[in-house]
C-alpha cells in the first residue's frame, strides 16, 4: 500500500545546514524509491497550522519509506542538518 512521507517545517534555523540537507536528502531519498509531490511554503494554513515549510514524498510501502529513512545516504543528509531546522517527519500509509 502507498505511504506518503510528510515534514513539516517549523523553524530553520541553519540555512546553510538546511542547504547542505536538501543536497544530500533528495537524491537518497529519490534513490530509495520516493518521488515528490510537493516541497514548499504552504499556500494557505488552516486552524493550528504553522506557514512553514512542507515536503511530500510517495513511497510504494510504509517499509519502503522506513528504509529510505534508515538508509546510510539519508542518514548522512541528517548528519549535515545537525540541528539545523525544527520538524516534524510523518510516514502515513495511503488510502487503499
Amino acid at each position: 500500500m502507498t505511504a506518503y512521507w510528510i515534514s513539516t517545517y517549523n523553524e530553520i534555523l541553519d540555512a546553510d545546514k538546511m542547504a547542505a540537507y536538501a543536497a544530500l536528502a533528495g537524491p537518497a531519498l529519490t534513490e530509495a524509491g520516493g518521488t515528490f509531490l510537493a516541497r514548499d511554503l504552504a499556500a494557505l494554513t488552516y486552524e493550528d497550522a504553522s506557514e512553514g515549510r512542507v515536503v511530500i514524498i510517495r513511497f510504494d510501502s510504509v517499509e519502503q519509506a522506513q528504509a529510505a529513512h534508515d538508509s546510510a545516504a539519508y542518514q548522512a543528509a541528517l548528519d549535515a542538518l545537525a540541528g539545523g531546522v525544527r520538524r516534524e517527519i510523518r510516514i502515513v500509509p495511503g488510502v487503499a
